[in-house]
C-alpha cells in the first residue's frame, strides 16, 4: 500500500497535537463540566424550572415599544391576517350601521385596504381575502335587516301577549280573593 502523497503518513497522525486557542479550550473544559453535571443530575429540580425567565429589556432597543404594546394590549398582525380577521367581523360591523350609504362606505372602505394589501410585499401568510361585492353585500345587509326587524316585532308580539295574558290572571286572581274576603268575614254573619 502506498501513502497519500499530500499529507503526513496516518501512522504519525497525531488529533491531540491539534492547537486550540484559549477562548476554544475554555469553551471545551466549561462544556464537559456542564455535560458530567447533566449527567450526575445536578441541574434537576432547580427553583423556577419550567417557568419562564424574566429578563430585563435593558438591553434591547425596542424596549418602550414592547412594553407600549403590551401595556395597550396593541396587537399587530401580518396585512394578510388582519384583513381576514375584518372579514370575518365585516357583516356584525355592517349591521350596526342604520342606513345604505353608510354601509357602501364602510364596504368602499374595506374593498380599498385589500386592493392596497394586494400591491404591497407580502409580508406574512399569502392574502386570499377578496373585496367585496358593493350590491351582494348591501343586498345581504337589507335582508338581514329586514329578518332582524320581522325577529323583534314577533317578540314584541309574544311580549304582548304574554302580558295581556298576566294581567287577565291578575285580575282573575283578584275577584276571587274578593269574593273569598267579603263571604267570610266574621263582622257580615252578626249583623
Amino acid at each position: 500500500m502506498t501513502e497519500p502523497e499530500w499529507g503526513p503518513p496516518l501512522a504519525f497522525f497525531n488529533p491531540a497535537a491539534i492547537a486550540f486557542d484559549t477562548e476554544t479550550m475554555i469553551a471545551l473544559i466549561a462544556d464537559m463540566q456542564i455535560r458530567k453535571a447533566i449527567e450526575r443530575g445536578e441541574f434537576d429540580n432547580l427553583p423556577g424550572a419550567g417557568k419562564p425567565l424574566d429578563l430585563s429589556d435593558h438591553d434591547d432597543p425596542d424596549w418602550w415599544l414592547k412594553s407600549l404594546m403590551k401595556r395597550e394590549g396593541i396587537v399587530m398582525l401580518p396585512p394578510s391576517i388582519q384583513l381576514r380577521k375584518e372579514d370575518a367581523a365585516l357583516d356584525e360591523q355592517l349591521d350596526q350601521l342604520l342606513n345604505e350609504i353608510a354601509v357602501r362606505r364602510e364596504i368602499e372602505q374595506f374593498n380599498e385596504r385589500v386592493i392596497r394589501a394586494r400591491y404591497q410585499l407580502p409580508a406574512g401568510p399569502p392574502l386570499i381575502t377578496t373585496p367585496r361585492d358593493i350590491e351582494a353585500t348591501v343586498g345581504a345587509w337589507n335582508d338581514r335587516r329586514v329578518t332582524r326587524a320581522e325577529n323583534a316585532r314577533q317578540q314584541a308580539e309574544e311580549e304582548a301577549r304574554a302580558r295581556g295574558e298576566a294581567n287577565r290572571n291578575d285580575r282573575k286572581r283578584r275577584r276571587l280573593f274578593r269574593k273569598r274576603s267579603h263571604g267570610s268575614s266574621p263582622r257580615g254573619s252578626e249583623a
